[in-house]
């Protein structure tokens, strides 16, 4: 499916959650500096206490440890190796970028030693692809592929076009039964949707530094005006069980949902998920999901996780998501996702 062919989706909209995106400080720049705008979540840090990073002889063993992993789902290392056919899902947040906005060295060079090899290192996030730029940039990503609004888009960049990016699929869907059922659960929450190059509109601010993208005020009835590949509910304040509990009960029947970090959901097309992106990418590459390697830790990231070879859960990942994949990974702050990708690297290095 084209951008000219894009399908409007008028039922039963999915709901999944991500978490919100900030500026985190930089102690490194000069005073004064516009910090890079990555991402992350302060309301998630408060809280939140981070281990320390592996040391070098500890994370060679985490290395070790993966492609063990590896070798039991792939013995004859003809599916799960770093080569061209090879697909490497990342979700963003809690995966390849820490809570606090940053990517590590170890991750950094981890996706460089990936793609020498020439896999296909896909962004794969719940996050609008003005969102997602600046992480796939920071990490060397300026050509290949992301996923971006949990599946509702599919971005291949490309130095060459207008904005770096041209999209190749999108889906959208008509907003207003999710909006009518949201207000009514959570009467003072803020509502989004986005629109594709064009940012947000807005029922009222986003807290500073929530969102990258522009934001427009609207009224309820302009936000559902015209199809949408995705609808937002924020309740800045709200514990995060309240909200879980206030969105369960909002009438989005028949419908699979997952929240992030905080009381932020996404509402996304029925049946569109990060996997059913992937899907239909590996289609296009002439690759399948055996010759996957996906990366997550959020309930948004489980039909990735379920579709790919090998669907590592990050080590901060709930019990829900753990559950389905293949195996766990440290978490964030200790370099789970580069150990994976580096685990993958050197099953190929062993067999050349």
């Amino acid at each position: 499916m084209t951008q000219d062919s894009r399908r409007d989706q008028a039922a039963g909209p999915v709901p999944v959650g991500t978490s919100p995106v900030f500026s985190a400080p930089d102690p490194s720049q000069p005073s004064g500096a516009e910090p890079q705008r990555l991402g992350g979540s302060w309301e998630y840090l408060r809280g939140h206490d981070r281990s320390t990073p592996l040391s070098h002889d500890a994370y060679h063993a985490l290395v070790r440890e993966h492609m063990a992993d590896l070798d039991r789902l792939d013995p004859g290392r003809d599916h799960l190796v770093a080569d061209p056919r090879l697909i490497v899902a990342l979700d963003v947040d809690g995966t390849i970028l820490d809570m606090d906005g940053r990517v590590s060295e170890r991750m950094m060079a981890s996706i460089a030693r990936m793609r020498h090899y020439g896999a296909q290192v896909v962004i794969s996030t719940g996050r609008g692809i003005q969102a997602a730029l600046p992480v796939a940039r920071h990490v060397g990503l300026t050509d290949g592929w992301m996923i971006c609004a949990n599946g509702a888009l599919t971005v291949r960049m490309d130095p060459t076009a207008p904005g770096g990016y041209r999209v190749v699929d999108s889906v959208t869907f008509d907003p207003t039964a999710a909006i009518n059922a949201l207000t009514q659960a959570v009467p003072d929450g803020i509502l989004a949707v986005e629109d594709l190059d064009a940012g947000f509109r807005t029922t009222r601010a986003f807290p500073e530094g929530e969102l990258i993208e522009e934001q427009t005020l609207a009224t309820l009835d302009e936000l559902c005006a015209r199809p949408v590949t995705r609808v937002i509910l924020r309740a800045p304040g709200m514990p995060l069980e309240e909200f879980s509990a206030l969105v369960a009960d909002s009438g989005l029947h028949s419908v699979e949902y997952a929240i992030g970090w905080t009381a932020w959901l996404d509402v996304a097309p029925e049946g569109v998920t990060k996997a059913s992106a992937l899907q239909r990418l590996a289609e296009r590459l002439g690759t399948d999901s055996s010759h996957a390697v996906a990366v997550g830790d959020g309930t948004n990231d489980v039909e990735m996780l379920t579709w790919a070879g090998a669907g590592v859960a990050m080590g901060s990942a709930p019990q829900s998501v753990t559950a389905v994949a293949s195996f766990t990974t440290e978490p964030v702050w200790r370099d789970g996702c580069a150990g994976v990708l580096d685990a993958v690297v050197e099953r190929k290095r062993a067999t050349c």
